[in-house]
Formats: structure tokens, sequence, C-alpha cells
């Protein structure tokens, strides 16, 4: 297995060579979508194995456009999206277009690991099956109306100064909300809130 990484930020590209080496993954990185899609190019798609790292915001081919490219080829790479805070919006969707999960800048090394693990072991993938849209809208169910609240506001990419103004309550109280929906989804980062979150609701629209 290989870990393709897809991003305009040289030095981001080699942070995570680094890091997949570490951990004694094979990696190779693209500055750009192009790139990506000119060395795959005759490739079977189905003889593509690891995991694609996808920076969501570049200035050529986009992620979203990427993802759309590769969808259309057949290609089967399980995506993990990177992002900045302010891209959250689009990273959602990313997840609805196929991404598994996403990240956001700065990249914390540990966590990213764990989630290509994750990624590279099928138990993303595993998360989204009935069973775990199940379980996510069991959590969701945990949150009362206000917290349900500020959940929506974080899958929407708001800052919690934003939220707090939307809501007209205090920016502190934004800060108990969030640490309380975390604690009952069992969420660690804004991605696993938006996971969560998204399979709920795919969860509403099965049943």
């Amino acid at each position: 297995m290989k870990i393709y990484i897809v991003d305009d930020d040289e030095p981001v590209r080699r942070a995570l060579s680094l890091l997949a080496r570490s951990e004694g993954l094979e990696s190779e990185a693209f500055a750009c979508g192009a790139d990506f899609l000119a060395a795959i190019d005759g490739v079977e798609p189905e003889s593509l194995s690891g995991c694609l790292l996808l920076d969501i915001c570049m200035p050529d081919t986009s992620g979203l456009e990427l993802q759309r490219e590769l969808r259309r080829r057949g290609v089967q790479l399980p995506v993990i999206v990177i992002t900045g805070h302010g891209d959250v919006p689009t990273a959602v969707q990313a997840m609805q277009g196929g991404a598994l999960d996403f990240v956001e800048k700065p990249l914390d090394s540990d966590d990213l690991l764990v989630r290509v693990g994750n990624c590279l072991n099928g138990e993303t993938a595993r998360r989204q099956t009935a069973q775990g849209r199940q379980e996510a809208r069991r959590r969701v169910a945990l949150l009362t109306p206000r917290e349900r609240e500020v959940m929506e506001g974080l899958v929407a990419g708001l800052r919690n100064k934003e939220i707090a103004r939307n809501l007209s309550i205090s920016f502190r109280t934004v800060e108990l909300h969030r640490a309380k929906l975390m604690e009952k989804l069992d969420a660690r980062s804004p991605s696993d809130i938006v996971r969560i979150a998204m399979l709920s609701e795919q969860d509403q629209r099965d049943a």
C-alpha cells in the first residue's frame, strides 16, 4: 500500500512524506492534481491501493475537482481531505462526495497517523455502514437542543465567536456546549463532529 499526497505546499508534502516514512509506509507526493492524474494515467484503477491525502484548496485543480475526476475514472482510493479551518464547509462537500475523513491544518501528526491507519485497515469505511450510521444517530440523540445548534454551527465551519453571536449566547457558553457535545459524541476533533453529524443525517434519510 502507498500513501499518495497531493498538496501545493512543498513543506507540507515533505512533512507528510517524512511522517509516512517514519511509520514504514511508502509514499509519493504531487504538487497538483494534474501531476497525480498524469502519474496514474493508464494504471488500472483496481491496482491502486493505499490512501490519498488530498489538499482541498489548490490554485489549479481543487481537491473537489480532483475527487470528481477520480470517481469518473473509477479510482476507489480512500481519501482523507486536508483543509484549513475556514474550509470546513468545503470539506463537508468532499465527504458528501465520498471522502472518508478530513483533517485540519495545522496537522497533528499523531492524529493523522491514526486516521491514515483507520483508512488503510478499512475501519473508517466500516464506520459508514448501516450499523455505524445507527450509532451516530444514537449519539446525536443524546444532545440537548442547544448542543445540536452548536454542532450545526461547527459543521457549517463557524468559529465559536460566530456561533455565540448567531445564538445570542456568550463565547464561554459556546465553549462549554462544545466540550459537552464532543464528550457525548465521543469526538476528538472537529472532523469527528462533522463525520458523526453527517452519518446521523444519512441514517435518517435511509430510515
